[in-house]
């Protein structure tokens, strides 16, 4: 089963491994993504009828609305790009132009198919590797003996010797017992880049097609360099896997995988609402929301790939919308992202099974990080909620930034083990509640500092 033929629940249940709470969030992202398989077991002319229903999701920064993003991007088998919306600029203004994003999830299309492709052909690329490393150290017999010995003729006593010697070889390769002889192979030089003297929005596409027409007006050199077996056979593996993978296909297949399952999520879609003056940056703010409009009512972008419509692309838009309201988008803006899911702020329960639960929690991250200096740390459950219990305090008297205050607790409560660590291999600490507040306590009650340390 592929990744987008996952249930609704399945999807819940996998982003339940690695993000606390947020079951709104999740389902509508789950949703979506069903929505995706179920159009695409449509006929032709149904299919081409179903727009995608863009997502909209409103909650305060450190929630989880990013990391549902960056997980989704691991399970789902569409191409995928996450862009935050504050970088773009409306046309005529220094900065980014909105449709970059396209040519960006077109790249990242690409590169997909390709990794794919070369894990497909990497054991061949393999052998034909060896065979090129076997053709430097010893060459082939000429083709008469090599079809001859097909035949099961007998060959020239010599001719036997050689290739007896080239199976030996073989032998010796594989082992590794050949990994520091010399072979001299040919490497493509770096073409010159084609940088800094285009300056203004929109330009990146330009620049790319320049160093492509560069590149082609002046291949690539190559030049003999004398090498170890070892680093050169990455070299040789590569060159093959270049060879065997078909990228007029391979592009052809990732264009039509953007139109019909991208995935787009636009972070940071509360930056680009002005105050409402229609002065200064202002103007700019809205222009960005009238440059991103036309990409997710559909239209057409040019890459150097090809042209790409963004009918079907799915836009996930997130915000912390503190002091704005996503009614505050341009109208046309707010009625293409017709799902809202609010994200709850979280308290001390949620950080508890933040720095329990998930698969990769943070206590899990630092015991492993650690025991790369042979040290072990034991977090005792005491020290774990009160951990919780100051990031939760410290949010509501400064600025809530929700679980990413957990980061800089958990930093500073093990700062002194992770720097004396190398010097203590084989020490257990345990870390308890005690340890937490000795540690924390003088930053915690002087509220200036916390607000400069935590």
């Amino acid at each position: 089963m592929t990744e987008i033929e996952r249930t609704p629940r399945q999807v819940v249940e996998e982003l339940n491994k690695n993000i606390v709470g947020q079951f709104e969030a999740k389902k509508s992202v789950a949703l979506a993504l069903r929505n995706r398989w179920r159009r695409l077991q449509l006929s032709e002319e149904e299919r081409a009828e179903i727009y995608p229903k863009n997502i909209l999701m409103i909650g305060p920064t450190g929630v989880g609305k990013t990391e549902i993003a960056r997980r989704l991007a691991k399970m789902t088998d569409a191409p995928f790009i996450k862009v935050e919306a504050s970088k773009f600029t409306e046309v005529g203004y220094v900065g980014r132009d909105v449709e970059s994003m396209i040519r960006d999830l077109v790249e990242v299309s690409i590169n997909q198919l390709r990794s794919r492709r070369q894990e497909e052909c990497e054991e061949e690329a393999k052998t034909r590797a060896e065979e090129r490393i076997l053709n430097l150290l010893l060459p082939k017999p000429p083709a008469t003996y090599a079809t001859a010995r097909e035949a099961g003729a007998a060959l020239p006593q010599p001719m036997s010797q050689g290739a007896d010697t080239r199976e030996k070889l073989r032998e010796m390769l594989r082992k590794g017992d050949l990994e520091d002889r010399e072979i001299e192979i040919e490497i493509p030089e770096r073409t010159m880049m084609v940088q800094g003297f285009i300056p203004g929005a929109g330009m990146e596409e330009l620049q790319s097609n320049l160093q492509e027409m560069l590149d082609k007006m002046v291949p690539p050199r190559r030049r003999k360099h004398q090498m170890r077996v070892s680093d050169a056979r990455p070299h040789l593996i590569q060159e093959e896997l270049d060879r065997l993978v078909d990228e007029d296909g391979l592009v052809d297949q990732a264009l039509t995988k953007v139109e019909q399952s991208g995935i787009v999520f636009l972070d940071e879609m509360d930056k680009i609402i002005g105050s409402g003056q229609g002065a200064g940056p202002d103007v700019s703010r809205e222009g960005v929301q009238r440059d991103i409009l036309p990409l997710v009512e559909g239209s057409t972008v040019n890459t150097k790939y090809g042209m790409v419509q963004t009918d079907h692309i799915l836009f996930i838009g997130a915000g912390a919308f503190h002091g704005t309201t996503p009614s505050d988008l341009i109208p046309e803006l707010q009625g293409r992202f017709p799902i809202r899911v609010e994200l709850d702020s979280l308290g001390k329960e949620e950080f508890i099974q933040i720095l329990k639960e998930p698969e990769n929690s943070l206590t899990k991250q630092y015991k492993a990080l650690l025991e790369t200096e042979n040290v072990l740390i034991e977090f005792q459950e005491d020290s774990i909620e009160t951990m919780a219990d100051i990031a939760s305090a410290i949010n509501e008297k400064t600025d809530n930034i929700g679980a990413r205050r957990l980061h800089t607790i958990i930093e500073k409560v093990l700062e002194e083990i992770s720097f004396t660590s190398p010097e203590t291999p084989g020490r257990k600490y345990v870390i308890d509640a005690e340890m937490v507040r000795e540690r924390l306590e003088d930053i915690v009650e002087d509220q200036d500092l916390s607000r400069y340390i935590l």
